[in-house]
């Protein structure tokens, strides 16, 4: 009964400490895992921006929050494409990042004799998505871009809800906006705008545009 009792003594013992090791193993494990810091995704996020040029170039910022896993990005670029990729990387900084992107899109303005075909295309290709009209000319092509960036730029004009279609260097503006003020300042804009023959002011005015 004595070596029973003692057999069953030793087992328990071993038993006992086998969960210690193994209890230790793991804290061990947990406090060497090395703790996510807004520091360490921020800089995870700018390693990824610096592998492509564009996004390098433009110098943009970001801010994190490791206890939510989330970033802001923001600052300024002259593509979508660029701002979309940036996005991307972000994201891809860090498992499940949650990523809030202020980054806005603002083209460079170029002057007539910068203005190549390689830009036409690209404004070409950004009219056709947003329904809007381009002739074939260089010309056309060129006073939307300007046309487009300056309504950006402008806090009075709520670009986004403006159509700007530019046919044999005439403009016609579509769309609508809040108020009377925001309709003049889209045609202002786009008389103003060098290279421009006519513009024909379509907007129409709806407060809950």
């Amino acid at each position: 009964m004595r070596k029973v009792l003692c057999g069953s003594f030793i087992i328990v013992t071993l038993s006992l400490l086998a969960i210690a090791c193994n209890t230790s193993n793991s804290s061990s494990s947990a406090e060497s895992k090395p703790k996510i810091t807004n520091a360490g995704i921020e800089n995870a996020i700018k390693a990824k921006w610096r592998t492509d040029p564009a996004i390098k170039a433009a110098d943009l910022s970001c801010s994190a929050d490791a206890e939510a896993n989330s970033a802001t990005v923001s600052g300024t670029v002259e593509l979508e494409a660029v701002r979309t990729k940036a996005v991307e990387l972000a994201r891809n900084a860090h498992p499940g990042l949650l990523v809030t992107d202020k980054i806005v899109v603002k083209p460079r303005e170029l002057s007539r004799t910068e203005y190549t075909e390689e830009f036409a295309k690209t404004e070409r290709e950004r009219a056709k998505q947003l329904g809007e009209k381009l002739g074939d000319s260089l010309d056309d092509a060129w006073i939307h871009t300007k046309i487009v960036a300056q309504l950006i730029g402008n806090a009075e004009t709520p670009e986004r809800k403006i159509n700007v279609d530019v046919v044999n260097n005439v403009v016609t503006l579509r769309g609508a906006v809040n108020t009377a003020e925001q309709k003049a300042e889209a045609e202002r804009i786009a008389k103003a705008t060098e290279g421009v023959k006519k513009v024909i002011n379509q907007l129409k005015l709806d407060k809950n545009a």
